[in-house]
């Protein structure tokens, strides 16, 4: 089995302060700093998430972020409360990822350039006190994720590494969920064989 390590845990908001699916709702009457209070508390995690759907570079992952949360705000009166509002964030930074991920195809194929982009650092990726082992390990995981095709990458990092509900993550992706856990399945073998690691 798989185990994957995030790097940052989730903080919880204050006590007493409201909850995401209320700011959101402030904001969609008209409360314009709801919407920064929510980007404080989830713009990391849209960061990492888009960072492993997509490599892009930092200077694109923050203009990708910064999309996010302008389609969030165009969105927010929409939002039906049937899944997180976490979850409902990153089903439209998948859906930045898919247009980011196919501009960069189309570029590609004009400009026929082969530039073997990197994804970037993202901040404490490495620690002082890992190990090299584990630095490695690591490193191979986000090399099997960032191979696996954008399909099966989208379900594996929505659901492995953000530990999202599959059903949810099914509905916000479109897809019936015997296809999310067919993806999940796939993907879980690709990495599994990309470690080295029996069935």
């Amino acid at each position: 089995m798989i185990l994957i390590v995030t790097t940052m845990t989730r903080a919880a908001p204050p006590e007493g302060a409201p909850t995401d699916a209320a700011l959101l709702s402030e904001y969609a009457r008209g409360d314009g700093e709801a919407l920064g209070e929510l980007f404080d508390r989830h713009h990391r995690a849209t960061y990492r998430f888009l960072a492993r759907l997509t490599g892009a570079s930092h200077a694109d992952l923050d203009d990708l972020v910064q999309v996010t949360f302008v389609q969030v705000a165009r969105s927010a009166g929409r939002f039906d409360g049937r899944a997180l509002v976490r979850t409902w964030l990153f089903g439209i930074a998948v859906n930045v990822a898919r247009h980011h991920v196919r501009g960069n195809v189309r570029r590609r194929k004009v400009i026929a350039d082969p530039e073997d982009e990197r994804p970037s650092q993202i901040p404490g990726r490495d620690r002082p006190d890992e190990n090299a082992e584990n630095r490695e390990l690591l490193l191979r995981l986000e090399h099997a994720i960032d191979e696996l095709p954008l399909k099966l990458r989208e379900v594996f990092v929505a659901c492995e590494v953000e530990d999202l509900p599959g059903s949810d993550v099914a509905r916000l992706l479109g897809i019936p969920e015997g296809t999310l856990w067919r993806r999940l399945h796939e993907a879980r073998n690709a990495i599994r064989a990309a470690l080295g690691e029996g069935p």
